[in-house]
């Protein structure tokens, strides 16, 4: 030590040394790790379907759902539904309804899916969610063999039948000028009787589903005549509620995986002799 400091010289650089030792030994602070983002919570399942499904058919629609001679159902839709609900996994009852009353059994629950040759409509849609097209059809005209009528023309002062509720009502109604032309419009409850009556003589024609017309005019040959004049081009999808979204879902993917592994192809053959699905 410097032997000519003072005192207090000496007092003062030893705290500035010890001042000094303190900042050179402090420790250096850690930055505080960044904020890492939460994890992302795992993926909810899929929602459950129910273990049963119910269908609502027409059950005199033939081929597309109807009565065999042992009173059992049968059809083109039928067989399709039931390979569907199999790939679903889940039990599929068919519940024959008042098809003019398909929607009140739909949306209250009396029912879960409608199938059975349902024609998308807008109308519909409002009420309706529809899994995509998978048949188109047309809305035919059908007259006995013997008929002086030959095209949609003369059809005018004549009284025609159709099925009440059914696609073909809503056909007739958009063609407004032929329409006001008939005599009037006969309303059945199906297709069946529509079509007994056109036999006796009781209506002039019957507009219907080609696939049903065409159905019955091939059973009976030269008993009656599709006219080539028709009431336009539709889609038949699966009718379901709104918000049965995770249904609707599970049954387009099965029936877009029928028609891509040509199981759909097979049960059109059955009942159509080619493959119709769209």
């Amino acid at each position: 030590m410097n032997p000519f400091l003072t005192p207090s010289r000496r007092l003062l650089l030893a705290s500035a040394a010890a001042t000094a030792l303190l900042w050179g030994c402090g420790k250096t602070e850690t930055p505080a790790p960044a904020a890492t983002e939460p994890a992302a919570p795992p993926a909810a399942a899929a929602p459950a379907l129910p273990a049963k499904i119910v269908i609502g058919l027409d059950d005199n629609f033939p081929p597309m759902g109807f009565r065999d001679d042992k009173n059992q159902l049968v059809g083109f839709d039928i067989d399709l539904a039931r390979e569907a609900a199999k790939r679903l996994g889940v039990e599929v009852e068919f519940k024959p309804i008042d098809w003019n009353a398909k929607e009140a059994e739909l949306t209250g629950k009396r029912v879960d899916a409608l199938w059975n040759g349902l024609t998308i409509t807008e109308e519909r849609k409002k009420n309706i969610a529809f899994t995509a097209p998978y048949m188109e059809n047309h809305q035919i005209i059908v007259v006995k063999g013997d008929s002086s009528i030959k095209t949609k023309a003369d059809m005018a002062g004549k009284l025609i039948g159709v099925q009440d509720g059914s696609s073909a009502v809503d056909a007739i109604t958009r063609d407004e000028a032929t329409a006001r032309s008939f005599k009037d419009l006969k309303k059945y409850g199906d297709n069946v009787t529509a079509l007994m009556d056109l036999s006796a003589g009781r209506v002039d024609a019957v507009v219907l589903d080609e696939v049903v017309g065409r159905y019955y005019t091939a059973k009976k040959p030269g008993e009656y005549v599709v006219l080539e004049d028709n009431f336009g081009t539709e889609d038949y999808g699966v009718g379901l509620r709104l918000e049965d979204t995770e249904l609707h879902a599970r049954i387009d993917k099965a029936l877009a995986d029928m028609k891509q592994d040509g199981s759909g192809a097979r049960i059109a053959e059955q009942w159509f002799g080619k493959n119709i699905l769209k």
